[in-house]
């Protein structure tokens, strides 16, 4: 028997529910200005891509641009939106733009997304969404674009037309359009928004976590219970799953014999600087861990250890 959702769900980047495709044009906030681009480089007036997400007007030659979607300190960003359907996709017209004039906080979180992997597995439901370009522009006059998504599957690509990142963050960009200058990643609910690092394609859990949040998922989509620890509990937890025998993951997972399908986890691993990581567990599943990029199979030590640290 296949049980694909959940990790369906993991590698498309969130379990929050469906959304509305966005308004046709920003509201004002602090921070935040409705003027239009430089005329040098103004939003393309129609979505020049096939897809969801996933299309620039034109790669940038800014350095880092190849390892980071989003490098170094640019100052302002413009976002352009092109809401649309997912069954009818290419031509959306722009409908609304919004300049941020403190781009810092998203420019962070996406230049923290891992690159270089595109494995989308996605549901199929079909609904509204809107395909976004962000337009970064730094001190010295150079700008970088990316295009993403924002969709019922919450599965899109993210680009700067030179590395690609297949975790989600159009809820992300959807809030910074709406609200203006965009909220940390680590202020969203651990629990409910899937989070992605730069170096999850390398190791389960990459760099030095210093906190640990276990979620305990309700199947049915209700509120999920949580435990909160510390630097002392995240990074043996993170060496142990650093320790398994990790592949290229498939997002899918196969039920075992007798297993009970009710227990699934989430570890979110928090860091001092930059977006936390998830990784999922579900004992009753083969492979049992996942990181959205990664898979293995856990061995009986880090079920126990995973259950015991897990809420009731």
């Amino acid at each position: 028997m296949l049980l694909g959702v959940a990790f369906v769900l993991t590698s498309c980047g969130t379990v929050e529910p469906p959304s509305r495709a966005v308004p046709p044009s920003a509201v004002e906030s602090p921070g935040a200005s409705a003027a239009a681009a430089p005329s040098a480089e103004p939003c393309p007036k129609q979505w020049g891509g096939e897809g969801i997400g996933g299309w620039v007007p034109a790669a940038s030659d800014v350095a880092g641009a190849a390892d980071s979607l989003v490098p170094g300190r640019p100052l302002a960003a413009l976002i352009c939106a092109y809401p649309g359907v997912n069954t009818d996709l290419g031509g959306e017209r722009l409908a609304g733009t919004r300049t941020l004039t403190d781009a810092g906080q998203l420019a962070h979180d996406l230049g923290y997304l891992p690159v270089g992997w595109d494995n989308l597995a996605c549901t199929n439901m079909g609904g509204p969404m809107t395909n976004y370009l962000v337009r970064f522009t730094y001190a010295d006059g150079r700008s970088l674009w990316v295009g993403s998504a924002e969709e019922v599957n919450h599965c899109a690509l993210t680009t700067n037309g030179t590395a690609t990142s297949s975790t989600y963050v159009g809820d992300r960009i959807t809030d910074a359009y709406r609200k203006g200058p965009a909220t940390s990643a680590r202020e969203k609910d651990p629990c409910r928004t899937w989070m992605a690092r730069r170096g999850q394609n390398a190791r389960m859990v990459p760099d030095e976590p210093t906190s640990l949040v276990v979620c305990r998922l309700d199947p049915q989509g209700g509120q999920a219970s949580r435990a909160e620890y510390g630097t002392d509990v995240a990074r043996p937890l993170a060496t142990m799953l650093n320790a398994l025998d990790a592949r290229k993951s498939d997002n899918d997972c196969r039920q075992t014999e007798d297993a009970d399908p009710g227990v699934i986890l989430r570890l979110v691993f928090g860091y001092a600087d930059g977006p936390p990581t998830a990784v999922m567990v579900q004992a009753f599943c083969r492979p049992s861990v996942n990181n959205g990029l990664l898979q293995a199979d856990g061995d009986d030590r880090l079920h126990q250890e995973v259950t015991r640290l897990a809420p009731r």
